[in-house]
């Protein structure tokens, strides 16, 4: 039996990391070559998401092919990207792993300015108001929607001391399906089921509608379709979509959200003190109580 000293092993999972990582590399390269050999060739290949989840890094990439766009995942064993020092993204999934960073504190907001007809739950006359500033495509709204919002509402918006405001910021450039979700779920709001859309758009997010190609019809028929799975009118809900009614809408948030600094998503402002990042309910707990004393 050989033993190996603490030297030895750490040079053995560098070693290991670097050649799997070189493999990885070598794959995506050869990936990027046949496609770009083909008739049609790539366009563009860019950037759209990083998130850890069950000791795999996810790299989500959106591939341009002869104007047919696709996205596609690369996975990388955590450990690998650790042993090389690289520093990992939050974790999408796990609430006890390290959240995104919170932002300073800043003057409050004026919430005024803030609170506009758009969708809330909670009570008109709470006195605490938060609005968020979200978008459907995005891992991390993802991951506070399903993680962290279910605690809030229990807590602190059934109760009547939290209305929640929903606001959408989609970051088109990396999430280029998530403006047309905006406008679904205003669609849906028409029929009084925002919220129940709301929560079918991120429970479908990475599984379904995030990974249909935006280039066919394919994309706006799997947002068609949860409208009909709800039981919504879906002559109406379709003509609404289709019409691009509330695309006006959605840049209007858009605009309200960078005039307060809104710079990626989530953003929260609770009573006007802003909140950066899919923060666990423990730091929504810590700046509600703090306004409701």
């Amino acid at each position: 039996m050989v033993f190996m000293d603490d030297t030895d092993s750490k040079f053995t999972a560098y070693l290991l990391g670097g050649l799997a990582l070189g493999l990885l590399l070598g794959g995506l390269i050869g990936f990027f070559y046949s496609k770009s050999t083909s008739t049609s060739g790539i366009t563009t290949v860019s950037f759209q998401d990083i998130s850890e989840r069950n000791g795999q890094i996810e790299i989500e990439l959106n591939v341009n092919s002869g104007g047919q766009s696709q996205t596609t995942s690369v996975f990388v064993p955590k450990i690998v990207v650790e042993n090389l020092g690289i520093q990992t993204p939050p974790t999408t999934r796990a609430p006890s792993q390290t959240q995104p960073p919170t932002a300073p504190p800043s003057a409050p907001v004026d919430m005024n300015v803030l609170v506009d007809d758009d969708p809330s739950i909670g009570s008109d006359n709470a006195p605490v108001v938060i609005v968020e500033f979200s978008d459907f495509g995005c891992v991390f709204c993802d991951k506070w929607a399903t993680e962290t919002l279910p605690e809030l509402k229990q807590k602190y918006i059934d109760t009547g001391k939290v209305r929640l405001v929903y606001r959408d910021f989609p970051l088109a450039s990396i999430h280029p399906r998530a403006p047309k979700a905006a406008e679904a779920s205003e669609c849906a709001d028409d029929q009084g089921k925002y919220w129940e859309y709301h929560d079918a758009l991120f429970e479908n997010r990475e599984a379904e509608w995030q990974k249909v190609s935006i280039s066919s019809d394919s994309s706006l028929e799997k947002l068609k379709q949860y409208a009909a799975d709800l039981g919504l009118d879906t002559n109406a809900f379709d003509e609404c979509l289709d019409s691009d009614k509330y695309a006006d809408e959605v840049t209007s948030d858009m605009n309200a959200g960078s005039s307060v600094g809104v710079t990626g998503t989530p953003t929260f402002f609770i009573n006007g003190q802003k909140l950066v990042g899919a923060q666990p309910f423990e730091n929504f707990e810590k700046a509600i109580e703090a306004e409701l004393a």
